[in-house]
């Protein structure tokens, strides 16, 4: 049994999310438009992150930084809900937490995205004391926290100096021109979960086994979210390729690749075998599906395997 307080800690970004529904048309300038249904909730690859992964059973803390405002309380709040502590989560007096509004119209989205105060998350807001509290380090959206990136090299080095495991999601980069150091930061990622996306536009590369020649060197495992297609993962000079579980009536995919992370690093602290940790976060990443927004559908442990068995086939 661990001594740590904490299995994981999640240092990361934090937004609410205002998702507007059953839109008449897409927005056009000029033009105001009617939404039938509105909702506000937890935003963020990293909220969902550490929702689920507490959900399925794990310790979580997160570290962020939010505004001395009703949307920073809600975040709180939520977190909260899901089982995740909040102490170590900073408010800002100068910064208005940050908020995306989603607006769906059948199958398109478009999304605005204020980040206030998580943009001004920095290194030094980070401490050993906390760090040493925990086994494992999850740092996610590195393109949505320039007040972090030239020193995430620094944060994940300090951990693995300090005896944790550790993983990374880079996720999007709005502006496109993914920039990241990934030959001297991945050194320290014990797991790197891209979707493929993402790791053909890091690597600039057209495929994702082009992607993986090129990264590979410089890390330790890769494992690629590849939606309904499964995962690949890349490890010990070897491919593993899961396929998906199919859901054919999906509710929505918000936060299916957040979930596959929670799924997988669940796993991974209960020291089970990478492939064991894919095949389980191709599961979570199924189970996100089955219902409305990035959490719903995370109660607890023993629930995700009943859903899992019943809509799945999966067996623990």
């Amino acid at each position: 049994m661990s001594t740590k307080k904490f299995d994981v800690i999640v240092v990361g970004e934090l937004n609410i999310d205002l998702i507007l529904n059953s839109i008449d048309s897409f927005p056009e300038i000029g033009k105001e438009k009617i939404a039938k249904n509105m909702t506000l909730t937890l935003g963020s690859s990293s909220a969902i992150f550490a929702s689920n992964l507490s959900a399925l059973g794990s310790r979580v803390a997160f570290i962020g930084k939010i505004g001395n405002d009703s949307f920073g309380n809600l975040i709180t709040d939520s977190l909260n809900n899901k089982g995740v502590n909040t102490d170590c989560l900073i408010r800002s007096s100068e910064w208005n937490t940050g908020a995306t509004v989603v607006l769906n119209y059948d199958q398109d989205r478009a999304m605005v995205t204020y980040p206030g105060a998580m943009e001004h998350l920095v290194l030094s807001d980070i401490s050993e004391q906390v760090l040493v509290q925990a086994r494992h380090l999850h740092f996610s959206s590195y393109f949505l926290q320039p007040g972090i990136q030239k020193n995430l090299k620094d944060l994940f080095k300090r951990a693995k100096e300090l005896g944790l495991t550790t993983s990374l999601d880079i996720q999007w980069d709005p502006v496109e021109k993914w920039e990241f150091d990934y030959k001297g930061t991945l050194p320290f990622v014990d797991i790197f979960l891209p979707n493929e996306q993402e790791i053909r536009f890091l690597a600039n590369e057209s495929t994702v086994e082009g992607a993986l020649d090129t990264i590979i060197p410089f890390a330790n495992h890769i494992v690629v979210k590849m939606g309904s297609k499964g995962s690949l993962m890349a490890t010990e000079g070897k491919r593993i390729f899961k396929e998906a579980f199919i859901n054919n009536n999906v509710v929505d995919a918000i936060g299916a690749g957040d979930s596959f992370n929670a799924g997988f690093i669940c796993k991974y602290i209960r020291g089970a075998e990478l492939t064991e940790c894919q095949t389980f976060g191709n599961l979570t990443g199924a189970v996100n599906t089955t219902k409305a927004g990035g959490t719903a559908a995370f109660t607890d442990y023993q629930e995700v395997l009943k859903a899992g068995s019943e809509q799945f086939g999966y067996r623990d």
